[in-house]
């Protein structure tokens, strides 16, 4: 797919930065104009919400065949990047096969995710950052008729995406979970 400006859609405010193009608009072959930074905003959402219904297939379904996911965060003690988890797209298929094996904590998670950017580049690829706050809801555990019910922060970090635009669809090519906390907590086995 050739991206190219378009005029801007109706209601597209011109100001000095896009008063010569409409970067981060698509022209489709079949001429119909698309806004990629909302397609990639509305990926990005849609992931979130199939991560929060536990929905693994329906997350992965919005991934590229050559995906590549990661969980990492940097550490001071150590002075250099920890890595919790890497795998492609196959191993992702395998773990979630094996997920309902696992040991895992049940409490739910709920992701609440906001996209500071998206940047396109000539071939139809994002990069998009997001922040993405994880908080649980307890089920059980040491004190489980005092905690259950209780919700509390478990994960703070971003999301650094990188997606390709084809058919007027955003695909993941890869996501980093780039972590400010250090700690998992056990159990937490699936994607964040």
């Amino acid at each position: 797919m050739e991206v190219r400006p378009v005029q801007p859609p109706a209601g597209f405010i011109v100001n000095e930065t896009n008063a010569r193009q409409c970067p981060g608009v698509l022209e489709t072959s079949w001429g119909n104009a698309v806004d990629a930074a909302n397609l990639v905003r509305d990926a990005i959402y849609r992931s979130t919400i199939a991560l929060d219904q536990q929905d693994w297939n329906g997350w992965l379904e919005q991934c590229d065949d050559e995906f590549q996911y990661a969980i990492k965060s940097w550490s001071p003690e150590i002075n250099k990047d920890m890595t919790y988890l890497a795998l492609d797209r196959k191993g992702l298929e395998n773990m979630i096969k094996l997920l309902p094996k696992h040991n895992t904590d049940h409490s739910p998670l709920t992701r609440h995710t906001s996209v500071y950017t998206v940047e396109m580049n000539g071939d139809a690829i994002a990069h998009a950052v997001s922040s993405v706050i994880i908080y649980q809801t307890l089920l059980d555990g040491i004190n489980s008729h005092i905690d259950a019910g209780e919700s509390r922060l478990f994960l703070v970090g971003k999301y650094i995406d990188k997606l390709k635009i084809k058919d007027n669809k955003a695909k993941f090519i890869s996501r980093e979970v780039r972590l400010e906390n250090r700690r998992l907590d056990k159990g937490s086995h699936w994607p964040i």
